[in-house]
């Protein structure tokens, strides 16, 4: 893994997250994650993207700041689009939303292994209300 490029990988899998292509998921995710603390899937992950573009059809992903420490990840991320269908219990109002997201992941064998994200839950529900 000596020629690994964790950077290069992670900018891949913003650019697969951006395309909306979950099928290319096999690609970055181990079959059996950590996802939260919890034992999980990459098939949970990939349900969990399309459900969120499903309702956000332009939802995007915008990487601001990352920090690589051998095979962890920790990154700040600017996620932007417009609800088109109810989401996390809010109807669509036609506006935009904007939420800073902070995950932490670590690689091993070449795709993740733990991944993990939190958000500011508070001011996107205000954004979804507004």
């Amino acid at each position: 893994m000596s020629d690994f490029n964790v950077r290069d990988f992670y900018d891949r899998y913003i650019e697969a997250l951006n395309a909306h292509q979950f099928d290319r998921m096999n690609e970055f995710v181990h079959d059996d994650i950590v996802m939260h603390s919890e034992p999980s899937t990459r098939a949970d992950l990939v349900a969990q993207l399309h459900s969120i573009t499903d309702a956000v059809p332009d939802f995007h992903w915008e990487t601001q700041e990352i920090a690589i420490n051998g095979d962890s990840l920790a990154v700040r991320l600017l996620n932007t689009g417009t609800p088109a269908k109810e989401w996390l219990g809010a109807a669509p109002t036609g506006k935009p939303i904007e939420i800073v997201e902070y995950a932490i992941y670590r690689v091993r064998d070449g795709k993740f292994l733990h991944m993990s994200a939190i958000h500011d839950a508070e001011a996107l529900q205000k954004q979804l209300a507004a």
